[in-house]
């Protein structure tokens, strides 16, 4: 069965790769592959190694959303970003501390470079700029000239802590729970009319002040969305004052290690693992939601990283079965010593909790709950 299985795999990603070739080879002969854009995706490092990750695509044309966008405006920005028009083998470059390093594309678009600097970096902010440019790309008629910059998040040595943060159904409503509804929020939503939950943004910001005043503690945000919603998720983060962090997506093509298999669970662990191994010196706080599988994710990672995780917030999202499930979690971890697993109705909760942990400033929670009521208004509106 497995070998039949292994076989059927195979043969789906060659016809989907001659699919690709042949689509990228047609447009190419009608001059459709341009004009073309490099995406970068913020990431993160540390002063002796970074990561950096992007792609290379036709330019669609996508623009930030405005409050007035239509339903329809709305659904075609989303129907171009799903469209996407790969641009493989192609050559990208960028230099650090005078030194080139360049990379060609996947068959999907995509870059990955892990970087050594000659010498550790100097920051002045948590942020470290990156210029990338186009070198070469296989299509017709080809301009230099693209250049972007990609920014990548170094935590620095005096950080208290980090936070991991689901981003669906945690920060912004979804109805992840349902398939209609997420496809509702998904589709016909954009930056500006997708909401937060009640008082998210001011929690956020006090977690990453900490108790020293720097706000200088580091936030990732890994999900299951792919990475063709990343200029909408970073936008919405962005509009709603969220603290911004990198966002570690799920690539939304098929391949050999994913193709019949819940990728969720292993997408998310691996990032957070990643995120774990890169900073050994540093302690996490991670939040989620008891829509899907946040809480038995976080399990695996207390389980397998002793130690490491200071607290885990799990919104409740009112489903019983999944709610009891977050409990016989959160009372095995509570009898284990490990840590606490705190599952909670709303975001003041959770910020009254971390108070009183010493996470946060006591005089935070008055701002988040004021936040919150002030979030409520507005939905009456």
């Amino acid at each position: 069965m497995n070998k039949i299985k292994k076989s059927l795999t195979k043969a789906i990603l060659r016809g989907e790769e001659k699919l690709d070739l042949l689509t990228f080879q047609l447009k190419n002969r009608l001059n459709l592959n341009r004009p073309l854009q490099i995406v970068t995706y913020r990431s993160y490092g540390t002063p002796e190694r970074l990561y950096v990750k992007g792609r290379v695509l036709v330019d669609k044309g996508i623009r930030l959303s405005e409050e007035n966008d239509t339903t329809w405006e709305n659904l075609l920005n989303m129907y171009r970003r799903f469209e996407s028009d790969e641009i493989p083998n192609a050559r990208v470059a960028l230099c650090l501390q005078g030194q080139q390093h360049e990379i060609t594309t996947d068959a999907e678009g995509y870059f990955v470079l892990n970087l050594q600097p000659k010498k550790p970096l100097h920051l002045e902010d948590i942020w470290h700029p990156i210029e990338i440019e186009l070198k070469d790309a296989p299509v017709q008629s080809f301009e230099p000239g693209v250049k972007e910059t990609a920014h990548v998040l170094v935590p620095p040595p005096d950080a208290e802590y980090g936070i991991i943060s689901d981003i669906d159904d945690t920060i912004v409503r979804t109805g992840a729970t349902s398939l209609l509804q997420t496809g509702r929020n998904v589709l016909l939503n954009n930056a500006h009319t997708r909401i937060p939950f009640h008082g998210v943004s001011q929690f956020y910001k006090s977690l990453q002040l900490g108790r020293s005043g720097k706000r200088n503690n580091p936030f990732f945000y890994v999900s299951s969305s792919p990475w063709n919603n990343y200029d909408l998720l970073y936008h919405f983060l962005e509009l709603n004052e969220i603290p911004q962090g990198p966002l570690l997506l799920r690539d939304f093509g098929i391949d050999e290690s994913k193709l019949g298999h819940s990728d969720h669970m292993s997408h998310k662990y691996k990032e957070i693992e990643n995120i774990l191994i890169t900073y050994p010196h540093l302690n996490f706080i991670l939040i989620g939601d008891s829509g899907q599988q946040d809480a038995p994710i976080y399990h695996e990672v207390v389980k397998n990283h002793p130690g490491r995780v200071m607290a885990i917030y799990i919104r409740d999202v009112n489903i019983e079965k999944r709610t009891q499930a977050v409990t016989t979690i959160a009372d095995e971890l509570s009898a284990g010593g490990d840590v606490e697993m705190v599952l909670v109705k709303d975001t003041a909760a959770a910020a009254a909790h971390a108070a009183e942990k010493g996470f946060i400033l006591v005089e935070e929670v008055k701002e988040v709950e004021q936040e919150a009521e002030i979030d409520a208004a507005g939905d009456e509106v």
